[in-house]
C-alpha cells in the first residue's frame, strides 16, 4: 500500500484490512520476511558519487580550458618546428595556468552535493514496533509496510504511516511540510486531495514527535515514503550552470572558432603573398599562424576568473554567507527574484506570545522567540505596569505545560512543544523570571486533538485548583465566569459576544489562539473531564512565529534594487498572507495561491500566476520546483531560500539555492549552492550587493582581457594583410613578416592579462549598484554593448601599434629609417602600454576613467609593475635575446606612450557619446 492510494482518505478499518495485520499483535516473523523481500529495506537508494579524481578532471571540461589545451599543442608544435633546443616555455607557462585554474576550482568544489546521503542520515536509527504481540525495538531499516509503530514524545518517525491511536500525539513536520508548529495527529480520514500538511491522520518519515503518544500502521518505507519521493525528485532535478559558466563556455567556443577561421585566413594570405618554396618558408608561415592563435587565446582568463571568484567567496564568508561553488558567486549579483520559505527564514521559527486579551482589555507582549526578555505594552507601545489578570492567566499557561525553555550557549531554545514553550517564556516576561513556585501535580486530564484542551490539577492553599488551557471556542463554552481583577464575574451573553469578537480579531491577524481558565475543586472530586466545566475564563493569548525584525528593511532594499521577493511556504494561507503583509512582501489582503490550486494549474497558467502572485501556501516539494521553473521561464534569475527537506529539490533547481545554516537540514545545505551561517534574510540582500559588485568587476576584467586580446589578434591579422602597405617585407620583397613574434605576444598576455586583470577583479564597488535593476536571465554577461566596445578598443590598439611599426620601417605609408627589430620593439611597447591604458578604461562601460581615478590603488600598483617589467624587457640584454627586442631611446618611449594613450581617448569619447544619448 502506498501514498498514491490516498491512505490518508481511508478509515482505520480499511487501512488495517489493506495492511493485513492485527494491530494488537503486529506482524509475524514470516510476514516480516515476506514483506522485506517484496519492499526491500527501509532505506533510501544509494547514489553514485563522483570520485575526487573525476571531480578534478571535470575542471578541464570548459571549452575555454580545452582551447588552452589547443594553444599548448600549437606552442609545442611551433617549438618543434623551430628546432632551437631548450624547453617549450610558451607551452609550459600555459599548462601551469591551466593547472592552477583546475586546482582552485577543485579545492572549492570538492564538497559536491550529497543530498540523498543527507536524507539517509535523517532516518531514525531505531524504531519501536509490535511484532508477534510483543513491543520491541528494531533498527529503522528493518521496518516494513504493515508494521505497527509505537510512537512517544521524543521519537523520530521511522516510516510513513496511518495513525490508528492518538493520545495527544503531536508531530513537528516543519522540515517536511513547512508547517511552523507541531501538528496534532488524529485517527480521522481527510479528503483525498488534501495537501501534505493537512493530512492529520498520517505521520511521515524524518519528522519527530513533540508530545503525546500513538500507534501507526506503516504504509510506505524507503523510497516510497515522502522523504524517498523527495530524494527521487532531488535526484531527477538538474542543476543548471550559472549564467557566468554559460557565458565563459560560449566565449571559449567563440574564440576557438575565431582562432581557426582567422588563423586559416592569415596562413592562406601569407602563403599566397609569399614565395613559399621550402620547408623553412612553410615553417615561417605556420609560425605566423601560431602567433595569431596565441594572441587570440586569453591564457590568464580561467585562472584570473577563479581567483577573483575565490576572493568573492571570502568576502561573502565575512558576511556570514558561505558559497560552495565558485561560479555561483556571480549568480547572486544577477538575482532578479528571491523565492523564500517563511518558517525559519523570514520568521524566527520560534513561537512567541505577542497579544494578550483579558477581561479589562488587550495588551501586547514585547520580545521575540523563547528568550524571556520583554514586557507588557499598551496599544501605543508604552510600557504597562504589572497586570494581575495577565500574570494569573500566563501562570496557568506556564503550569498547564509539559515543555521547558533552556539557554544553550546564549541562545534560548524550546524543549517540547513550541507553543507551550512560548507560554513559559511569556510568563517569565511578566513575572520577572523563568522559575515557577514548585507545585506537584495532583492529576491531569491530557490533551487530545479531539478534546482540544488540557487540564492539570495542583494543590494551592490547601485546596485543589484545576488549570485548563485549550482552543478558545472550546473553552469559552465551558466557562461561566471571567476574571476581573482578582474576582470572578458572571460571564453574560454580551460579554461572550465581546470575547468572540476578540478571538476572531486575533485569528484574523494569523495568530494562533490559546485560552486559559481555572476553577477550584471540591474536596475529593474525581479528576476527569467533568472538572472542565464551570470554569473561570482568565484570558486568551495570541501566538505567532514572528518575523525577524530586520527582514522588513531587507525586503524593502530588495524591492528598491528591482528584486522581487516571493514567499513559498507549506504553512497556512492566512498565516502566510499576514506575515507577507507585515514584512512588505505583499499588500494586505493580497491573493494567495495554495498547493491544491497550483496542482490544478497547467504550466502556462502557472507562468501567468507567478507573474503576479507573490505568496504561495500549503505547497508540496514538487510545487516549489514548478514555481521556480515557471519564474525561470520568464527569464528571471531565481535565488531560492529554504531550510527543510521539502525545499531541497527547488534549492537544487534554482539559479542560486540558499540554505539556512543554523535551522537548515543537512539535505537543504547539501542541495544549495550557498549557506547562510546566521539564517538571516538580510544577509541574502547583503550578499546580493556583494554579488553585484563581483559581477561588475568580472565584467570589467572580461572587457579588459577580451579587448586586449582583440587588439593582439587584429594587430597580427591586419599586419599580415597590410604587410606591403606598412613595409613588412623581407629582404627579397616577397616574404611576409609577422608584426610581432610569438614570444612577444605570450609576454603581453602574461604581463597584462594577470596582475591588471586581478586588480580589476577587486575594484571598489560603485555606489549605485543596488539602485540598478537586475539583469534578465536571458541577458548576456558579454552583451552587445560590451562587444562593440571590445571591437572598438581592439581596433584602436591594432591601428596604434601598426602606425608605430610603419613609422619605424623603411617604405610603407610613412617612411622610416629603423631596422625591423627596433621598429618591432616600438610596436611591441605600444601594444603593452595600450593595454595598461585600457585597464583604466575597462573599469566601467559608461563612467569616465577619470572618475574615481585613484580609487583602486591595487590597479595602479599592477600597472606600475607591468610598466617596469616592460622597460626591463626592452633594456636588459638577456631579455632582449629571449624576446627579440632592442633598446629604444626616450623619444621612442614618449611616442609609444602617446600612441598607446589613444585607446583611452577613443574610449572616453565613446563613453561621452553614450552618456549624452
Amino acid at each position: 500500500m502506498h501514498q498514491s492510494s490516498a491512505t490518508h482518505a481511508l478509515d482505520i478499518e480499511a487501512v488495517v484490512g489493506a495492511a493485513g495485520v492485527d494491530p494488537s499483535l503486529g506482524l509475524s516473523e514470516a510476514d516480516v520476511v515476506d514483506r522485506r523481500a517484496r519492499f526491500g529495506p527501509n532505506e533510501l537508494a544509494e547514489r553514485e558519487t563522483t570520485s575526487r579524481w573525476l571531480l578534478f578532471l571535470e575542471q578541464f571540461r570548459s571549452p575555454l580550458v580545452l582551447l588552452l589545451f589547443g594553444a599548448i599543442a600549437i606552442s609545442v608544435l611551433a617549438w618543434a618546428l623551430e628546432d632551437e633546443g631548450g624547453l617549450p616555455v610558451d607551452a609550459i607557462v600555459i599548462a601551469v595556468i591551466v593547472l592552477l585554474n583546475a586546482v582552485i576550482g577543485f579545492a572549492q568544489e570538492r564538497r559536491a552535493d550529497d543530498a540523498v546521503a543527507a536524507l539517509r542520515r535523517m532516518t531514525a536509527p531505531e524504531a519501536t514496533v509490535v511484532r508477534d504481540g510483543d513491543t520491541v525495538r528494531i533498527p529503522a531499516s528493518e521496518v516494513v509496510p504493515g508494521d505497527v509503530l509505537v510512537l512517544a514524545e521524543g521519537d523520530a518517525v521511522a516510516a510513513d504511516g496511518r495513525v490508528i491511536e492518538s493520545a495527544g500525539l503531536r508531530v513537528a513536520e516543519a522540515a517536511l511540510t513547512g508547517e511552523s508548529q507541531p501538528v496534532a495527529k488524529t485517527t480521522a480520514a481527510v479528503d483525498a486531495d488534501a495537501a501534505l500538511g493537512d493530512r492529520v491522520g498520517m505521520v511521515f518519515s524524518g519528522t519527530s514527535v513533540t508530545g503525546g503518544r500513538g500507534r501507526v500502521i506503516v504504509t510506505d518505507t524507503g523510497m516510497e515514503s515522502e522523504v524517498g519521493r523527495i530524494a527521487t525528485l532531488l535526484e531527477d532535478t538538474e542543476e543548471l550552470d550559472t549564467p557566468l559558466q554559460r557565458e565563459v563556455d560560449l566565449v571559449g567556443r567563440t574564440l576557438g572558432i575565431a582562432v581557426i577561421v582567422v588563423a586559416t585566413v592569415v596562413i592562406a594570405t601569407t602563403a599566397a603573398l609569399s614565395d613559399v618554396s621550402s620547408v623553412s618558408d612553410l615553417v615561417d608561415v605556420l609560425l605566423i599562424g601560431v602567433s595569431l592563435a596565441v594572441a587570440a587565446v586569453p591564457e590568464g582568463l580561467p585562472a584570473v576568473l577563479s581567483i577573483v571568484l575565490a576572493i568573492g567567496v571570502q568576502r561573502l564568508a565575512r558576511r556570514r554567507a558561505l558559497v560552495k561553488r565558485l561560479a555561483s558567486v556571480e549568480t547572486l549579483g544577477s538575482a532578479s527574484t528571491i523565492c523564500t520559505d517563511k518558517t525559519g527564514t523570514l520568521t524566527k521559527s520560534e513561537m512567541t506570545v505577542v497579544r494578550l486579551v483579558t477581561a479589562t482589555g488587550a495588551a501586547a507582549l514585547t520580545g521575540s522567540g523563547y528568550d524571556p526578555v520583554g514586557g507588557l505594552v499598551d496599544a501605543d507601545g508604552h510600557p504597562r505596569a504589572d497586570d494581575r489578570e495577565v500574570i494569573r492567566m500566563l501562570g496557568v499557561g506556564a503550569r498547564c505545560n509539559d515543555a521547558a525553555i533552556r539557554s544553550v550557549e546564549g541562545r534560548w531554545t524550546a524543549v517540547g512543544d513550541p507553543t507551550e514553550a512560548a507560554l513559559l517564556s511569556a510568563f517569565a516576561k511578566v513575572a520577572g523570571g523563568i522559575g515557577l513556585d514548585p507545585t506537584e501535580r495532583q492529576g491531569e486530564v491530557p490533551f487530545s486533538s479531539s478534546r482540544k484542551r488540557m487540564t492539570v490539577v495542583i494543590e494551592e492553599e490547601g485546596r485543589h485548583r484545576a488549570l485548563t488551557k485549550g482552543a478558545p471556542d472550546v473553552l469559552l463554552d465551558r466557562c461561566t465566569h471571567e476574571l476581573v481583577g482578582d474576582e470572578p464575574v458572571l460571564l453574560t451573553a454580551e460579554r461572550r459576544a465581546r470575547w468572540n469578537d476578540e478571538i476572531d480579531g486575533l485569528a484574523g491577524a494569523a495568530l494562533r489562539t490559546m485560552a486559559m481558565a481555572e476553577r477550584w475543586l471540591d474536596p475529593d472530586q474525581p479528576i476527569d473531564e467533568e472538572i472542565e466545566h464551570d470554569l473561570v475564563l482568565l484570558g486568551v493569548a495570541g501566538i505567532i512565529d514572528p518575523p525577524r525584525p530586520e527582514v522588513t528593511d531587507a525586503v524593502a532594499e530588495a524591492h528598491a534594487a528591482g528584486i522581487g521577493v516571493v514567499m513559498i511556504t507549506g504553512d497556512h494561507p492566512a498565516t502566510a498572507r499576514e506575515i507577507a503583509a507585515q514584512i512588505g512582501i505583499a499588500a494586505p489582503g493580497s491573493r494567495v495561491v495554495t498547493g491544491p490550486e497550483l496542482e490544478a494549474m497547467s504550466d502556462d497558467d502557472l507562468v501567468d500566476a507567478v507573474a503576479e502572485v507573490v505568496v504561495f501556501a500549503r505547497v508540496a516539494p514538487e510545487h516549489k520546483l514548478r514555481i521556480v521553473r515557471a519564474l525561470q521561464s520568464l527569464d528571471r534569475v531565481v535565488a531560492m531560500t529554504g531550510d527543510g527537506v521539502n525545499d531541497a529539490p527547488a534549492l537544487k533547481a534554482a539559479d542560486m539555492g540558499i540554505a539556512m545554516g543554523i535551522t537548515g537540514t543537512e539535505v537543504s545545505k547539501d542541495a544549495a549552492r550557498m549557506i547562510l551561517a546566521d539564517d538571516d534574510f538580510t544577509t541574502i540582500v547583503a550578499a546580493v550587493r556583494e554579488g553585484r559588485a563581483i559581477f561588475h568587476n568580472i565584467q570589467s576584467f572580461l572587457r579588459y582581457l577580451l579587448s586586449s586580446n582583440a587588439g593582439e589578434v587584429l594587430t597580427v591579422f591586419l599586419g599580415v594583410v597590410a604587410a606591403g602597405a606598412i613595409g613588412l617585407r623581407g629582404a627579397g620583397g616577397d616574404e611576409v613578416i609577422a608584426p610581432l613574434l610569438a614570444t612577444q605576444i605570450l609576454w603581453i598576455n602574461l604581463l597584462t592579462d594577470t596582475a591588471p586583470a586581478l586588480a580589476l577583479g577587486v575594484d571598489r564597488p560603485q555606489d549605485d549598484l543596488m539602485a540598478r535593476p537586475p539583469r534578465a536571465g536571458g541577458d548576456r554577461v558579454i552583451d552587445a554593448v560590451m562587444q562593440r566596445g571590445i571591437g572598438l578598443v581592439g581596433l584602436t590598439m591594432a591601428v596604434a601599434t601598426l602606425v608605430m611599426l610603419d613609422l619605424g620601417l623603411p617604405g610603407g605609408l610613412i617612411d622610416g629609417d629603423e631596422d625591423l627589430d627596433t621598429a618591432r620593439t616600438g610596436a611591441f611597447t605600444v601594444l603593452v602600454l595600450a593595454q595598461l591604458f585600457n585597464a583604466l578604461n575597462a573599469r566601467s562601460e559608461d563612467r569616465s576613467a577619470f572618475e574615481g581615478l585613484l580609487a583602486n590603488p591595487t590597479l595602479w600598483a599592477a600597472i606600475a609593475v607591468s610598466a617596469v617589467l616592460q622597460v626591463l624587457v626592452v633594456h636588459v640584454g638577456f631579455l632582449n635575446d629571449a624576446f627579440g627586442t632592442v633598446p629604444i631611446d626616450a623619444g621612442q618611449w614618449l611616442l609609444a606612450t602617446a600612441f598607446a594613450s589613444s585607446v583611452l581617448w577613443v574610449a572616453e569619447l565613446r563613453k561621452w557619446l553614450r552618456r549624452r544619448s
